[in-house]
């Protein structure tokens, strides 16, 4: 199983991206209008500046109470890491795994193409493995 296969899954294909000067409050709004838990921080659009997460916000708001009135890029996290639609699925879990992050952009030639959470790859695998054992299932049920 590869990350494109969860990508052709997922409901929602675009990527919802935030701009670094935007404000938290449009940042939690964004959030949740999207019901996702995470966004890329883009300038324009296409390039990657950073990733933000409803994790920054508590993190921060633990220390600092007035981070509502800050911007995105002074919470972002500016260190991607990405993921390419030729991954397989279970590497890309073990690094999600290891970093202890939940959402990763999917990068093809510098050009992002998506995003999937832990979620994602959780429920692709399962259904993978439902799929699998109906088959099995099917299968010693014939014979």
């Amino acid at each position: 199983m590869h990350i494109a296969d969860v990508l052709k899954a997922k409901a929602i294909r675009h990527v919802v991206t935030i701009r670094p000067e935007a404000g938290v409050r449009e940042l939690i709004a964004t959030l949740a209008e999207h019901n996702i838990g995470a966004l890329v921080v883009s300038g324009d659009g296409t390039a990657m500046d950073g990733i933000v997460s409803e994790r920054d916000v508590v993190r921060h708001l633990h220390h600092d109470g007035t981070v509502i009135n800050n911007h995105v890029g002074a919470i972002m996290t500016p260190v991607v890491q990405t993921c390419s639609p030729a991954d397989e699925l279970d590497a890309v879990m073990q690094v999600m795994t290891e970093g202890r992050f939940r959402h990763i952009p999917v990068v093809t030639d510098d050009e992002l193409v998506g995003i999937v959470s832990i979620g994602d790859l959780v429920k692709h695998k399962i259904d993978q493995l439902q799929f699998e054992r109906d088959q099995l299932d099917s299968y010693v049920h014939r014979t």
